[in-house]
């Protein structure tokens, strides 16, 4: 079994976001980690390699710095690690980045294709899906737990207080949440190796498939009007009541903001 997992580097929004004069997201200036839910998602294909025997391939777009999160991964036990990186590529929203990923992955063998639910930074939950429709294969979102059977995924699709239980036949691609488990460690041997590692770079000649026209700021429907970090707010008001006066001031502001 041959399973290719897309992770994403994401800024760590505990450091600070930043911002391009055009809008978006300045990341060469911010601390990252890799996106929770991928990491759910590499997790989820080194079980199904340690149970079958999968070759687990990862895959990532971003800047040069994006190879430190396929050295994580490296470390956690994936086996091979493709960086696409190219300056025509910037600025893409979801739909030139599930192009890209789409033109990459022609290149791979895969029988299943694991994303994480969405990225912390855009919290879109498109790429997964579009990929699979650039890709022309079957999509199971919101998996909070996978199975192979023969040649079929079987997921456990989570939806609102229940969940269904969908089975598809590989090749398929599959949306990871990041309550769908624990993420191993890196282990102090990965650690070396994946240091040691050869990552593979892919650039825009490397892109099947792919008219210039859907890559990148230029190639995304998604234009941003107007962003900034977060607004601070302020001190707020501060009472000095009795017990009962205070039930009395809390309700008249309650209602004040029609709460009820």
């Amino acid at each position: 079994m041959k399973i290719v997992v897309c992770i994403k580097q994401v800024p760590d929004t505990k450091g600070g976001v930043k911002f391009n004069p055009d809008g978006t997201l300045d990341r060469a200036a911010m601390m990252t980690i890799m996106n929770p839910d991928d990491k759910a998602g590499l997790e989820a294909a080194l079980r199904l390699k340690d149970q079958y025997g999968a070759e687990v391939t990862v895959i990532t777009m971003g800047l040069p710095k994006a190879e430190d999160v396929l050295r994580e991964a490296l470390a956690m036990g994936a086996d091979k690690a493709i960086l696409v990186t190219d300056r025509v590529l910037g600025g893409a929203d979801t739909w030139a980045t599930s192009q890209t990923l789409a033109g990459a992955i022609r290149n791979l063998e895969y029988d299943l294709i694991i994303t994480g639910r969405q990225a912390i930074d855009g919290d879109t939950a498109q790429v997964g899906p579009q990929i699979s429709e650039h890709l022309n294969i079957p999509v199971i979102s919101y998996a909070q737990d996978i199975k192979v059977e023969g040649n079929s995924v079987i997921v456990e699709r989570q939806y609102d207080d229940r969940y269904h239980v969908v089975k598809a036949q590989m090749p398929c691609l599959v949306t990871a949440l990041g309550e769908l488990n624990v993420p191993r460690y890196m282990t102090p041997g990965g650690i070396f190796d994946a240091c040691a590692a050869e990552i593979t770079v892919w650039g825009r000649a490397n892109l099947v498939d792919v008219e210039d026209s859907n890559l990148g700021l230029k190639g995304s429907p998604t234009q941003i009007a107007k962003a900034s970090d977060k607004v601070r707010k302020g001190a707020g008001e501060v009472v000095t009541l009795d017990p009962s006066e205070a039930v009395d001031y809390i309700v008249g502001k309650l209602k004040d903001k029609h709460i009820i």
